[in-house]
């Protein structure tokens, strides 16, 4: 008879060291386990809520992500030198890209300045613009590392472009916990699955039960945006008794093993969905809300019930609201510009303006930082089509591009920073992704040199050894 053992613990086996020597280590071993003790014990519920560093402008976030990068020049920073230029050699040679460029590629689309504070923008975001200009921060000179939408999608998620890491969503449940015990953390939804996938919100090493919640909102009936989140064979109050039977057993099995985080994290997560079964299914269903607020949201395509899924979130409680548009890359303009951005910006400007407009008129815009943009933007110069054809498309570009912040914190109707005459290179206050989410932690009450993990054998953080606070943007 094959016999079987099981694999011991670092602390088991330290623990039957004969000399006891290796309990000298324990204590370093124990803070491992731990969470940064400037934000609370976890040890009883790890989504319990707690108080950040400091008091905090935002208490939620809602990121309207535009997969596959978009484009800088055709959306919020006009480039009158690049209309010059259309049609000609760029007056420099240092233009590095993925794929091979040409002439100048002048704007196909008309400017205006809007608001009091005259912020520029084109048509593609015509009614987010003339709605709430003087509500918007841009940023226009965004920096990422590399041309690629897997490494710069990472980056923008996760802080690393090359490994995985924990998503920014996942980081800040694990220092705030949620409001709502009923509702996860931090939720984030995709009509398919972006580049990448579900590394972009993706918990890491930290405790799974901060790893984002995944909404398929190809899905339009409640019941199907998250799987199997109602068991119709069975009873409430009889899955109540066999759910702390198996918390039971759970436990049990856990004792001897020095309460290990992840089967911790296991039983949480248990807990969750069977709380979420009831609580969840009533955020999802936007047939709650009126047909003048439906009609607002445009809410029969899929990124306005996604923006108006998202407003229900947060008002329940909701930390992190990701709100991919569209799978894959669909902004990833090569070829097309013209009538590609156009109709993005069709689908996408509605659902924007009117997720402001909501947001602010029952006063959670107060609490709620948005966040709009993409992994990258894209190059001033026409991109050559490989295989031939008629260029008529931008390459990706990360060495420029913009972002736009409003709400909770957020300094109003500004652009800052600027690239380039013709868009390519950020150049005045140059803002990196790791800068970004410095600032987007302060504004949640963390300072990014703090909120911490062990793991590995030392302390990680979002922004790595990098980043600092963009100052000039906050109210």
């Amino acid at each position: 008879m094959q016999m079987h053992r099981r694999v011991l613990s670092r602390r088991e086996i330290l623990g039957s060291m004969g000399t006891g020597l290796g309990m000298l280590a324990l204590p370093s071993l124990l803070n491992a386990k731990t969470f940064d003790a400037t934000v609370g014990d976890r040890s009883n519920n790890p989504l319990a809520p707690r108080e950040p560093h400091y008091p905090a402008k935002a208490k939620h976030i809602i990121h309207i992500y535009l997969n596959g990068g978009p484009s800088q020049v055709d959306t919020w920073d006009p480039k009158p030198e690049l209309t010059k230029w259309g049609g000609k050699k760029l007056p420099f040679n240092n233009l590095t890209t993925e794929r091979e460029t040409g002439v100048a590629l002048a704007s196909p689309f008309k400017f205006a300045q809007y608001g009091e504070s005259g912020l520029w923008c084109s048509e593609i975001f015509q009614k987010t613009a003339s709605q709430h200009a003087d509500r918007l921060c841009v940023i226009r000179s965004m920096y990422a590392n590399t041309p690629n939408h897997e490494q710069s999608m990472r980056l923008m998620n996760t802080g690393d472009e090359r490994l995985s890491r924990p998503s920014y969503g996942s980081w800040l449940t694990y220092g705030l916990g949620c409001e709502n015990q009923n509702l996860p953390g931090f939720v984030t939804m995709c009509p398919g699955l972006p580049v990448a996938d579900s590394s972009n919100w993706r918990s890491s090493f930290l405790p799974g039960i901060y790893q984002g919640t995944y909404l398929d909102t190809r899905k339009s009936k409640v019941t199907e945006l998250i799987a199997n989140i109602q068991n119709p064979s069975i009873q409430y109050s009889d899955q109540r008794r066999q759910l702390d039977l198996l918390a039971t057993l759970n436990r049990t099995h856990q004792a001897p093993r020095n309460d290990d985080a992840q089967l911790e994290a296991r039983i949480q997560s248990f807990e969750l969905a069977f709380r979420m079964q009831i609580e969840a299914t009533d955020a999802l269903d936007i047939s709650q809300e009126s047909k003048a607020t439906r009609d607002l949201y445009q809410a029969d395509n899929v990124h306005g019930r996604q923006l108006l899924i998202a407003r229900r979130l947060i008002e329940r409680g909701v930390r992190v609201v990701q709100c991919y548009h569209g799978d894959v890359q669909p902004w990833d303009s090569h070829g097309d510009i013209d009538k590609n951005h156009r109709n993005l910006g069709r689908e996408a400007d509605g659902p924007i303006a009117a997720l402001l407009t909501d947001l602010a008129n029952r006063g959670l815009l107060d609490e709620t930082l948005v966040l709009c943009g993409g992994e990258f933007g894209r190059t001033p110069a026409v991109e050559i089509p490989i295989g031939g054809g008629n260029p008529t498309g931008r390459d990706h570009n990360h060495h420029g591009f913009s972002v736009w912040l409003a709400g909770a914190g957020i300094k109003g109707g500004m652009a800052f920073g600027s690239t380039d005459e013709f868009g390519y290179r950020a150049v005045e206050n140059r803002v990196h992704v790791h800068d970004l989410h410095a600032t987007i932690l302060h504004l949640m009450g963390f300072d990014h040199q703090r909120l911490t993990f062990h793991h590995a054998g030392r302390d990680f953080r979002l922004t790595d050894v990098h980043g600092k606070l963009v100052q000039e943007i906050l109210a």
